[in-house]
């Protein structure tokens, strides 16, 4: 199985062997159970759906209610699926020690929203100018868009302001220092995109 789903539960930090505190984020991961098997020849490509988080029967469809009994697990409030290479059914459950034995993984998450934002904070941007001599409110703008004579035009693309985060971003290569099996956590060294409670979606 080459992935999970997980709940971010938050950052703290944790000695290595060589006594330095290295700053990781705690997954609570699984447990997934497996909802449906795509086939080939069926759905014309091979991949397994998983289940993650137990949701009450009044919150769920009707259609819903039908895919989950014919897998015969309880509703579930979050799904994804997973290209996989090794034999499953429907209902098996799948635990965080799938991990155990892996060095890497790559983590998919949403970010924070952080709104209507300018160029500086979207893009970086240095600012127009200086922040003195007669400078009145120019300085975080972001100056010239590069209309000319011809193309009498912005280009499509141009970084401007705009919406800024609550997009999918994928962090690759995170370095797992703990498998906690009893309590179903991963930690992962540094950050993951998303805040506290996210879901995100754990690759090998």
């Amino acid at each position: 199985m080459p992935g999970l789903l997980g709940k971010k539960i938050g950052m703290t930090s944790v000695f290595s062997a060589d006594g330095k505190n290295v700053p990781c984020t705690v997954i609570e991961v699984g447990p997934c159970v497996v909802t449906q098997i795509k086939t080939v020849e069926k759905d014309g490509y091979q991949a397994v759906q998983v289940g993650f988080q137990d949701k009450k029967e009044k919150h769920t469809t009707k259609p819903e209610m039908g895919h989950f009994a014919k897998a015969g697990v309880t509703p579930k409030r979050h799904l994804a699926e997973f290209k996989y290479d090794e034999t499953y059914k429907a209902g098996d459950v799948l635990t965080v020690e799938m991990f155990e034995g892996t060095e890497f993984v790559d983590v998919v998450g949403t970010s924070k929203g952080k709104g209507f934002q300018g160029v500086v904070k979207r893009h970086g941007f240095g600012g127009v100018g200086q922040a003195t001599h007669g400078q009145h409110n120019r300085l975080r703008a972001p100056g010239s868009v590069g209309a000319c004579s011809y193309p009498a035009r912005v280009f499509k693309g141009t970084r401007m302001a705009g919406q800024l985060g609550n997009a999918q971003v994928t962090v690759q290569n995170l370095q797992i220092l703990k498998v906690i099996p009893e309590h179903n956590l991963l930690l992962i060294k540094g950050s993951v995109p998303g805040c506290k409670g996210s879901i995100v979606t754990i690759n090998k």
